[in-house]
């Protein structure tokens, strides 16, 4: 009984369709009235209008249809626009109910997926997947560490490095001071054999700076010892003639 009244699930599913199919076809019924009123209208303007001063009587019953025509499509117009805001009204209705269902099938979903999670199992399972990451880590970390026969002690190695770097220093500083003794010794010659150059440029000048030969004549060792000896000889001879020797 109800369902033949209000129908079944499948028919008030449907409604919300057919109600806005036939509402629009009725708009549309609606409009072509509208648009054949409006050009009747015009016909019975047009009508007045030429007879208005050969016919009056023509005239103002043309008047007359036109006025009739006016409300007529003045009633049309209303249905128009009540049945637009009523074809609005479902299709928006419409629409929320779309959207609620496809809402409540996310909830039914979301519920559904839950139902087969426990907080507690949550955390348990968090828990596990830490446990295997840190023991894969240990893993990893074993199996990269290397075998006991090829071990080697990192400190002695930083220890040997060290060593290498203070031996490369003392070298470089050795090799540093070797080639500035090279360069020194390679630089003086090249200063003697620059002083003839400059010499050689002024040769004039240089001479007029010797210094003069002397002019007094060199004895000979043995003539300044005999002279010597005669000068003892006479102060001592001076001497004894003040004594009456």
């Amino acid at each position: 009984m109800w369902n033949y009244l209000f129908g079944g699930p499948k028919q008030k599913k449907e409604l919300p369709k057919k109600a806005i199919v036939e509402l629009r076809e009725h708009i549309l019924t609606l409009t072509k009235k509208a648009a054949y009123l409006e050009s009747q209208v015009k016909e019975q303007e047009a009508v007045a209008r030429k007879n208005v001063s050969t016919n009056k009587n023509v005239a103002r019953l043309a008047l007359k249809k036109k006025k009739k025509l006016e409300a007529d499509l003045l009633k049309i117009g209303n249905q128009i626009e009540s049945l637009e805001t009523q074809l609005n009204a479902i299709e928006s209705a419409n629409l929320n109910l779309e959207t609620m269902k496809a809402m409540k099938q996310g909830a039914k979903a979301i519920k559904q997926i839950h139902s087969d999670f426990d907080i507690d199992k949550v955390d348990e399972t968090m828990d596990d997947i830490r446990e295997q990451v840190e023991a894969s880590e240990e893993i990893s970390e074993a199996i990269s560490r290397p075998l006991a026969a090829d071990f080697v002690d990192e400190d002695e190695l930083d220890e040997e490095l060290a060593a290498l770097q203070e031996e490369e220093v003392e070298s470089n500083l050795v090799n540093t001071h070797r080639t500035q003794e090279q360069e020194l010794q390679q630089a003086q010659p090249q200063s003697h054999r620059a002083t003839p150059q400059r010499q050689n440029v002024s040769d004039s000048h240089v001479i007029n700076k010797m210094p003069s030969a002397p002019t007094k004549k060199v004895e000979a060792p043995q003539q300044v010892a005999a002279e010597d000896e005669d000068e003892d000889e006479r102060a001592l001879r001076e001497l004894q003639a003040e004594m009456g020797m």
